[in-house]
């Protein structure tokens, strides 16, 4: 699209950085927002080589004051904002009887309010543009355990958060979704199986496996592949599409 401007956050690693790359095909410009400026220059980089601009912004989304501060310096840049992608946020791992109130605290502030406020400032402008936001959750939302209760209980809160955002778009003609991944191998899944590996006897390689065969999945997603859907989701081919959460998980989850 020609003058389009799409905000991704989460944009120095993982699925926000693929997600960056992938929508320099379809957007001019595109904002790329994480608190590592290194690995923020290096996408932006890609993004460029890909044929888009990019607009670097190294900020904390947890902090209340940087919603808005990515809002107005799209805006100032560009002129307007069309997509938003709020992929921000990862969650400890920490079983529900052991996490503390400052880890639920953090969770939610980055992932959760991040996503919320983020939203909220950008909403005027995505509604002159009639413009498309999608929120990561996870599968997690769908079937939330004790090793892991932070994840799947925010997880859940986020794709409650979009159908409600949904619910105002249909008047103001801003369309909302949230995406559900099931296991991708990222950067952050690589650390975790090198310390989990070790803690349970096993290979790094083993437990690499394992992880896949106990899903009940033929292999990990890739970074790409979410990219992909969600470049389609704020895509002009995705229009109808508001208010759904769409999983994208190889078949983890068999319920309906």
């Amino acid at each position: 699209m020609s003058n389009s401007v799409a905000i991704v956050t989460g944009a120095s690693q993982g699925i926000g950085r693929s997600t960056a790359i992938r929508l320099a095909q379809d957007f001019s410009s595109i904002v790329l927002v994480a608190r590592d400026r290194a690995h923020l220059e290096a996408t932006a980089d890609a993004v460029k080589s890909a044929g888009a601009q990019p607009l670097v912004l190294d900020l904390d989304l947890s902090e209340p004051a940087a919603a808005q501060t990515v809002v107005d310096r799209t805006i100032a840049a560009f002129g307007r904002i069309d997509a938003l992608l709020n992929i921000a946020g990862a969650v400890p791992q920490i079983d529900l009887f052991e996490m503390t109130d400052a880890q639920w605290d953090g969770g939610l502030a980055l992932k959760l309010h991040g996503a919320r406020r983020l939203t909220i400032a950008a909403w005027p402008a995505l509604k002159e543009t009639k413009g498309a936001v999608v929120l990561m959750s996870g599968n997690s939302a769908l079937f939330p355990k004790a090793p892991y209760a932070a994840v799947g209980t925010i997880n859940a809160a986020i794709v409650a958060l979009a159908k409600a955002f949904s619910d105002r778009g249909i008047a103001d003609g801003v369309q909302v979704n949230s995406v559900l991944p099931g296991p991708v191998m990222t950067g952050r899944r690589e650390s975790y199986l090198a310390h989990w590996a070790p803690l349970h006897n096993m290979t790094v390689e083993e437990a690499t496996a394992k992880f896949p065969q106990d899903a009940g999945i033929a292999r990990y997603g890739r970074p790409e592949e979410i990219a992909e859907l969600m470049a389609f989701l704020v895509s002009p081919g995705a229009r109808w599409i508001t208010g759904s959460m769409l999983r994208m998980d190889g078949g983890e989850v068999k319920s309906l």
